[in-house]
């Protein structure tokens, strides 16, 4: 059975795309997830040198949130960060939001998610300046919850210490098990928050203040990690994620769409279940987590941030006793071949929406394949 796509969602819906009352910066999102790996995308030819098989490869969108082009990001980006990993005791920590700012972030997704990582760095900041500390934080947002509600957080990764004002490295405790205590951490972020949003839009603020104060607000703070090099291959896991991936789609038709989640309020967290939604309403959804328009989902802060990246981070890593790695460049190999599996993969032509060349109709249906 072929796997079941989001861009087939799309596919269905048709011209009721149009009428789902989404903004024009989604609708656009969406029409480009649905020419991934197309031919309105262009694409290559390659031909095996043994063989003789020729394979059609279609362009991918490279749209971060499409579910079809995450996996070389996400490689790169771990490459990056692995260069930037320090020997010493890191936390996973998580920032979430109440849902009573919920239909804020809706109407105004900037300003909520962009107050949401400033008070989240300021507040771990605070904590690290009362030890006379800079910090350093890797802060990825998600903007969803399992069953594709909106349920924005921060997933940081927060190196257990700091630097002091002689440029030395502290850890915050000896034996590296506690980073601040979580409650302290909730309430500090929870005014944070609120101050900042009074400053940016005040009429928004006091149209929820009551409830924004109402409840406490969850900070969560996992124990280390196992190693420095788990660190990074963790974090991999958020940096690229999207709200839904395809192989948590189970069944489509005319109208609805069923999909798989974990239900984390059940007693036994993560218990797997079905969910069947219409095509209209899974793709509502999916759109709640179309970021704005050049929205920074991964930021870097303190000795974690480009500025120190250049110069004053190698001088940590080598004070640490890092030896920094020397990025070797390897000449990329042609792909072998899937068909005989002997040859190598050679691109022969390239084109572009108009589709492949009329040459290409004269080679034997045996001997094409498509990508």
């Amino acid at each position: 059975m072929q796997q079941i796509e989001v861009t087939d969602v799309i596919n269905r819906l048709g011209e009721r795309l149009e009428k789902l009352g989404l903004n024009s910066w989604q609708l656009r999102t969406l029409h480009t997830i649905k020419k991934c790996r197309t031919a309105a995308l262009g694409g290559h030819i390659d031909a095996c040198d043994d063989c003789g098989v020729v394979r059609i490869s279609y362009n991918s969108c490279r749209n971060r949130h499409c579910p079809k082009c995450q996996g070389k990001n996400r490689e790169d980006w771990i490459a990056a960060r692995s260069n930037e990993l320090l020997p010493v005791p890191y936390f996973h920590v998580v920032f979430t939001l109440p849902d009573s700012i919920y239909p804020m972030a809706i109407h105004q997704p900037k300003l909520v998610y962009d107050t949401l990582f400033d008070a989240a760095w300021e507040t771990l900041a605070a904590f690290a300046k009362h030890k006379g500390l800079k910090m350093g934080m890797i802060a990825v947002l998600h903007t969803w919850g399992q069953n594709l509600s909106l349920h924005p957080h921060l997933h940081c990764i927060v190196p257990g210490g700091g630097v002091d004002k002689d440029g030395k490295w502290q850890n915050i405790r000896s034996d590296g098990k506690f980073l601040f205590p979580v409650k302290a951490l909730s309430k500090v972020f929870r005014g944070k928050y609120c101050q900042k949003l009074k400053d940016r839009d005040k009429l928004q603020y006091y149209k929820i203040k009551e409830v924004l104060w109402q409840k406490n607000w969850v900070v969560y703070a996992k124990k280390p990690f196992g190693n420095a090099d788990s660190v990074v291959e963790y974090l991999g896991r958020y940096s690229h994620k999207i709200a839904i991936s395809n192989n948590r789609l189970q069944e489509i038709d005319s109208d609805s769409v069923t999909f798989s989640y974990k239900d984390y309020r059940h007693r036994q967290q993560g218990t797997k279940k079905r969910m069947k939604l219409s095509l209209e309403e899974f793709i509502r959804r999916f759109a709640l987590h179309i970021l704005p328009k050049r929205f920074v989902k991964i930021r870097h802060y303190g000795f974690l941030s480009s500025s120190w990246k250049r110069e004053k981070l190698k001088r940590l890593q080598k004070q640490l006793g890092i030896v920094p790695k020397v990025k070797i460049e390897k000449e990329k190999e042609l792909p072998v071949c899937t068909c005989c599996g002997q040859g190598r993969m050679h691109v022969v032509a390239v084109f572009h929406e108009r589709g492949p060349p009329i040459w290409l109709s004269e080679v034997g249906q045996d001997n094409i394949a498509c990508k």
